[in-house]
């Protein structure tokens, strides 16, 4: 597609070097998709992303520090009681997390950030009023702004939420909406040339080739690294 390599051979060169981490696993699967809120580390080059949504509806790589890459931010998108008395949470990337009882009540569309190592919940943000969202589909998608108000709808229609942004303000639907750490507000979120910063020219390209076909990419300094 772009060039770069004909098969899938030099990512499976670069993924066996167990130096490819996504969510605190070593990926050794080329096939292996990186989605929304997944932490992304080349452990040989110190380096840490959380995919992050942008505008488009495009996914992009923020550059993180080494602490907030040990854990990863899901959204609940079911819950159900299961057997001695606990609760199984579902997050939006499919992923299962079982709660004890905890006096703790976890709500669907809220948001949990998962220990990468222990799979524990380490914080919880509830979707509510007030709450600090980004929309992750649609025409607002990557912009990122307080809940002021939640309008349920009639009927089968998706409620709609409104947002107060630094700029304004926007309304799209509930599932288009995630709940965020403020955290994530640091930094501006940015595709990172991973693949230009790799001494090997082998891995440098399989790098950029499996992530290209992992994720939807917008790279304006594709010419820089066509180069050499």
């Amino acid at each position: 597609m772009l060039g770069y390599v004909d098969t899938t051979k030099e990512a499976r060169y670069a993924l066996n070097q167990d130096t490819v981490l996504i969510n605190g696993t070593a990926v050794s699967d080329e096939q292996r998709p990186v989605g929304l809120f997944d932490i992304l580390v080349f452990t040989e080059r110190e380096e840490h992303y959380r995919v992050f949504p942008e505008a488009g509806g495009r996914l992009a790589l923020t550059p993180i520090d080494a602490d907030s890459a040990q854990s990863r931010l899901g959204k609940v998108v079911s819950k159900q009681h299961v057997a001695g008395g606990a609760t199984q949470i579902t997050l939006h990337d499919g992923s299962n997390i079982r709660v004890e009882e905890t006096g703790v009540d976890y709500s669907t569309r809220d948001s949990l950030v998962i220990d990468n190592e222990t799979s524990e919940i380490i914080a919880h943000f509830p979707y509510e009023e007030g709450a600090l969202v980004t929309a992750v589909a649609g025409s607002h998608s990557g912009e990122i702004g307080e809940i002021d108000a939640i309008t349920v709808t009639s009927g089968s229609g998706e409620n709609t939420v409104s947002v107060v942004t630094e700029d304004g303000r926007f309304e799209t639907i509930e599932p288009y909406v995630v709940v965020i750490d403020e955290n994530f507000t640091e930094g501006e979120s940015e595709w990172v040339m991973l693949s230009m910063k790799c001494e090997s020219r082998k891995l440098r390209r399989s790098l950029y080739i499996w992530l290209s076909e992992r994720v939807d990419v917008n790279l304006p300094m594709q010419k820089r690294f066509s180069q050499k």
